[in-house]
């Protein structure tokens, strides 16, 4: 499974002509990602036909949320679904870093049983292995996206291992994002024995005026790279 980050429709539509089999819709990708407008998603989905999971993210200060962002992020999350979003990507924590649990139960409302990765804030937190058991609490919560605690998910093997046979545990898919490289996909996969991967930078080019766009040509060798490594 390969989920590409788009932050257009031509992002939406290249990622899906090289063979993505998710998106994770953000607006301000510099920025980690923010909630995309509502307008935007429901033009990229209806314009492709592979899930579209949506960020919800109202500002890249923190992941801790006032009641005024939460009301935000609810608003959003119920003109999103509307339009049809398939899924939702998000995350909330605590002023201490652990994961806000009374937010997370507002969210997890809001999403209305349409399924959910926790985001990176989980490499935020103090204990990761801790943070995915508590995420167990959430049923909407199918999917982690996390780099191993680390900037750069390729210097986390051995972490990446150990989280990804817990959340097996726990019954939620682990995927690894940050850092990874079309090149360093197969040994990364094949080290790793994860099943999904997240792309972004890895899969983008850029314009004559220095604009990023995602490249379905390096889609498409991401995913060749992906099919490679699990055929071992």
């Amino acid at each position: 499974m390969l989920e590409v980050i788009a932050e257009t429709v031509a992002d939406a539509v290249a990622a899906e002509a090289g063979g993505a089999d998710r998106i994770e819709l953000v607006a301000a990708l510099s920025e980690g990602g923010l909630t995309p407008s509502v307008g935007m998603a429901a033009i990229i989905i209806e314009a492709v036909r592979i899930p579209v999971h949506v960020m919800i993210r109202p500002h890249s200060r923190s992941f801790c949320y006032d009641q005024g962002d939460l009301l935000a992020m609810v608003s959003d999350m119920d003109a999103l679904r509307r339009v049809g979003a398939h899924g939702f990507v998000l995350g909330a924590l605590e002023a201490s870093k652990d994961i806000d649990k009374a937010a997370m139960r507002l969210l997890m409302k809001a999403a209305d049983g349409l399924p959910v990765t926790f985001h990176r804030a989980i490499d935020d937190t103090p204990d990761l292995e801790a943070s995915l058991k508590e995420l167990t609490e959430f049923k909407e919560v199918n999917r982690v996206l996390s780099s191993g605690g680390k900037p750069d998910v390729r210097t986390a093997m051995k972490e990446v291992v150990q989280l990804r046979e817990a959340a097996k545990r726990y019954g939620i898919v682990f995927m690894p994002g940050s850092g990874l490289a079309i090149e360093s996909i197969i040994p990364f996969v094949r080290a790793t024995g994860v099943d999904e991967i997240h792309m972004g930078t890895g899969v983008r080019e850029r314009d004559e005026q220095g604009r990023s766009f995602v490249s379905a040509s390096k889609v498409a060798v991401a995913k060749a790279n992906l099919i490679a490594a699990k055929a071992e």
